[in-house]
């Protein structure tokens, strides 16, 4: 068996890294900025002031609205016209511009309010007038993320130690993967789902063997995962062709069209479902082949069939958590999506038959079969191969630890003075 996952493995493996070097891009292609959601020129800025000022004194319109007050739209006018706003002034702290500085007019019904000596990314605009070429886009939030990443590094590392440190350079590994290989080559023009089989693998192999090391063990979970991806993709094609799902549903996959029409984005959406599934099927194959390993290390002498049935018995458990964990990932992404739809008092069946909510149900199902799937294939490989390791000759089995009670030294002595009495009482002695 070993030598058969060998004679898999290592021609995927070679594959892989063909793949790597004939799809490898050269960078992302450039592109006229459009100003547009995040195709925009941005600045780091800090708010140096803020003063309030009377609404109806900044706007453009001094008249006092009309119209339902009752409503959002009403009552966000109403505080414009009587309310008190506040006049911010940044200066931007990057780029040519360094040191320049302009204002800003916050209204008392925005959800981000300007505070004096906040960090704030700006968004800079060349051909609107000059006074109105930088606009206030987003918190600077590169310092508690910082702190946040930081945190999470030393409990990794204090907690798993050697393997922590591991999981983490493979976890920097798949970001350079993904910004430096997978991204760059999709907007290249190359087919996403080719690039995220590619790119996925690679992830794979570098991840499970950098962290598990170099072992049988390990390339059962590779081959596992690699069974279950391939699941993974038929399903996800056959049912995103059927569903009619463009992949094109929001206004950052509409730009992303807009940019790059060659894209198909289908194949896009196919290619996150490969990737998103990914770390949960590492997590399942992986404990799958350990437990199977760890029930041979207790009984060496049990057979692949006894090893399927334990293992399975604790694949059903991991199942059940492994799968209501991914639609539960995926419910709160999509939260205030979902409340939308509770606002608006739709059905169930309208909003599942939504694309925007099909894509989602398609990607948890899809990813959710993928992950039930790997559980019995993974534990067959698994018992198949240890099950190969046989006590060699002159190495008893070993038994259960409760089939050789071990008395206390005392009790053993008081049963052999007790034998030898009983002995000299009642056996004759051959002549």
């Amino acid at each position: 068996m070993r030598k058969v996952i060998a004679a898999i493995l290592i021609p995927f493996g070679a594959a892989v890294l063909v793949g790597l070097v004939v799809l490898w891009p050269g960078g992302a292609p450039a592109h006229e900025r459009t100003g547009v959601g995040f195709d925009r020129q941005t600045q780091q800025a800090t708010v140096t002031k803020v003063v309030s000022v009377s609404c109806a004194s900044v706007n453009a319109s001094g008249d006092t609205p009309t119209g339902d007050t009752s409503t959002a739209e009403g009552s966000s006018a109403q505080q414009q016209a009587s309310g008190t706003c506040k006049r911010a002034t940044i200066r931007v702290d990057t780029g040519d511009d360094k040191g320049r500085t302009f204002t800003e007019i916050v209204q008392p019904d925005q959800s981000r309010q300007l505070e004096q000596g906040e960090k704030v990314v700006v968004a800079y605009e060349p051909s609107a007038p000059k006074d109105l070429q930088y606009s206030v886009t987003d918190v600077n939030r590169r310092i508690p993320m910082a702190v946040l990443a930081i945190i999470f590094a030393v409990a990794v590392v204090v907690v798993g130690r050697l393997r922590g440190v591991m999981a983490l350079v493979a976890l920097a590994i798949s970001f350079m993967v993904l910004n430096f290989f997978v991204l760059p080559a999709i907007l290249q023009g190359s087919n996403p789902l080719v690039v995220a089989v590619v790119g996925s693998s690679a992830i794979m192999l570098i991840a499970l063997y950098l962290c598990h090391g170099l072992s049988a063990r390990t390339s059962v979970a590779v081959l596992g995962t690699l069974i279950s991806l391939l699941l993974i993709g038929i399903l996800g094609s056959l049912f995103i062709d059927w569903a009619a799902l463009t992949g094109n549903t929001d206004d950052n996959t509409g730009l992303i069209h807009g940019l790059y029409p060659s894209i198909d984005m289908s194949g896009l959406l196919l290619a996150g479902i490969i990737i998103g599934s990914l770390g949960v099927l590492d997590d399942v194959t992986v404990t799958q082949t350990s437990a199977v390993w760890e029930l041979h290390e207790a009984n060496p002498a049990m057979g692949w069939r006894g090893l399927y049935r334990a293992g399975i018995r604790i694949g059903r458990d991991h199942i059940a958590s492994v799968v209501n964990t991914l639609v539960l990932a995926y419910a709160g992404a999509a939260l205030p999506l979902l409340l939308l739809f509770s606002i608006a008092q739709s059905s169930v069946g309208a909003v599942a038959n939504s694309e925007l909510v099909a894509e989602e149900i398609v990607r948890t199902l899809v990813g959710s079969i993928g992950l039930v799937a790997s559980v019995p294939v993974t534990t067959a490989l698994a018992a198949l191969v240890v099950s190969a390791d046989r006590p060699g000759p002159g190495k008893a089995p070993v038994t259960a630890p409760e089939a050789t009670p071990v008395a206390p030294a005392g009790a053993m002595a008081a049963g052999s003075a007790q034998a030898q009495a009983r002995g000299g009482r009642g056996r004759r002695r051959k002549r």
